[in-house]
């Protein structure tokens, strides 16, 4: 094969791998009830960058894919498509995120969410 061949069919793999991540992270995203808006602003990004990456026409920058993993509910093995994905694992991130926000909440506010709490789980286990 030749040098310019190789180097045509290594981009080619390139751009394949970066449009199918970008499947990947735009599925998880909606399955976890996020727009694109929302997860840029969770990862402090544009929401053009999420569109960008989902098309594949960026490449996420290595620094950004835990973070991005975490809040889609993967491993950064999942979401680069080195592993098999089982399922959702852990806690779902929205409701991690929510956790997280109430938890920044001055007590008296985060006391009145733990009550409406209670009281919500005490009726649904009658």
């Amino acid at each position: 094969m030749a040098q310019q061949e190789w180097i045509s069919t290594m981009a080619d793999a390139g751009q394949k791998f970066l449009e199918q991540l970008g499947e990947r992270i735009a599925r998880r995203r909606k399955e976890q009830g996020l727009t694109q808006v929302q997860l840029a602003e969770l990862l402090g990004i544009s929401q053009q960058l999420v569109a960008f990456y989902e098309r594949g026409e960026r490449r996420i920058p290595v620094d950004v894919l835990p973070e991005a993993a975490r809040l889609l509910g993967v491993s950064v093995e999942e979401l680069l498509g080195l592993k098999a994905e089982n399922g959702k694992r852990g806690p779902a991130p929205k409701l991690q995120q929510q956790l997280e926000r109430i938890s920044r909440l001055p007590r008296a506010k985060q006391r009145f969410v733990m009550e409406m709490l209670d009281t919500v789980l005490n009726q649904a286990s009658r």
